[in-house]
């Protein structure tokens, strides 16, 4: 049984604790994440801190405008602009990213004087070439004037290899050399759980997407912890200018593909792929989620464990800070800090 505690869903069992800090957050710069004193953060007593825009909305188009306005979007005028959407197949929002976002994001940018859009993918199970013609992707493209990347239809030669002492994959991975020069990268991601062992999917597993096919044959036959490592660990080949997480639906178990579907009505920007995340977990604790969701604490979630250690986000709950302009979206802000702050069970 399940009673909800501060608006965020509990087991009877939970003992209320405080976080788990992680020991030790490497030097940002090393990995290419912005200055603390940019966009998206800033410093105080000592400890960075994000921030993360929340809008309560179920209107896409609006959300996407408000939520990027409120983030103080980094400036775009005169840049290409590689997006990384969630096409790993065609199912409908949020088995894959809705077609509404991605083109109020096309043209939120297009406003903001850039000089080209590229939209890349690498889908699976589902062919690549199939998700985006039954998406309609192509269509749009040639609407709203973007060129689409089919990273399956890549060459060997466009491909680039990223390895790393300490990492859990046997010989590093791969990724699209277009993707790694892109000097603006922008991460959208939906908010669902995964039941094939990454518990959730959001900014940091929908990286797994720039991946090629090949690979998953590695990473689906470790064990599931190393896995969810694996997943971080292709975070540390590129560093995007913001993330957009489209919470509006979401799925509360089951996932990738299909689940048991809930109306969370949230969009979020931020710059911090960690903070992001978290934050897509408490949404996830406040609407009550399965077990791999609700019984481990969101700071002690293995993706975010090890993309903290990479130092490509933020340790603990206590950095995060939301950013809200609407009492709708305030309230639900209060409701995700007590679902950050968490419980442990014993």
């Amino acid at each position: 049984m399940r009673e909800r505690e501060n608006g965020c869903w509990k087991r009877r069992d939970f003992i209320k604790g405080s976080l788990v800090g992680l020991v030790g957050l490497p030097a940002l710069k090393s990995f290419g994440i912005p200055s603390l004193d940019s966009f998206g953060s800033e410093k105080g007593l000592g400890k960075s801190r994000t921030k993360l825009v929340l809008v309560a909305t179920e209107d896409r188009e609006s959300g996407v405008k408000t939520v990027l306005d409120l983030l103080g979007m980094p400036s775009a005028k005169g840049e290409d602009i590689f997006i990384k959407p969630n096409f790993n197949t065609s199912d409908p929002s949020p088995g894959s990213t809705h077609n509404d976002t991605l083109s109020a994001l096309v043209r939120y940018l297009k406003e903001n004087d850039i000089r080209s859009i590229k939209v890349g993918d690498r889908s699976g199970p589902e062919p690549t070439a199939q998700v985006l013609e039954k998406k309609g992707i192509l269509d749009m493209a040639s609407d709203m004037n973007f060129e689409v990347v089919n990273f399956s239809a890549l060459e060997e030669k466009d491909w680039t290899p990223v390895n790393r002492s300490g990492f859990h994959w046997d010989s590093g991975f791969f990724v699209p050399r277009i993707f790694q020069d892109s000097r603006y990268i922008v991460s959208m991601c939906c908010l669902k759980t995964h039941q094939f062992g990454g518990v959730f999917t959001m900014s940091l597993k929908n990286s797994v997407g720039i991946t090629p096919k090949k690979l998953m044959r590695e990473l689906h036959g470790k064990r599931q912890t190393d896995m969810r490592r694996m997943i971080a660990e292709i975070n540390t080949a590129y560093t995007p200018r913001f993330i957009l997480m489209d919470g509006v639906d979401v799925f509360v178990d089951g996932g990738p593909m299909t689940g048991t579907k809930k109306k969370a009505g949230v969009m979020i920007a931020g710059t911090d792929r960690v903070a992001v995340d978290a934050a897509g977990l408490a949404v996830l604790k406040h609407l009550g989620s399965n077990d791999a969701i609700m019984n481990t604490p969101i700071f002690e979630q293995e993706q975010i464990v090890r993309a903290a250690e990479l130092g490509l986000g933020v340790p603990s709950a206590e950095r995060i800070e939301f950013v809200t302009a609407d009492e709708k979206s305030r309230a639900m802000a209060d409701r995700l800090k007590s679902c950050l702050a968490g419980s442990k069970v014993f």
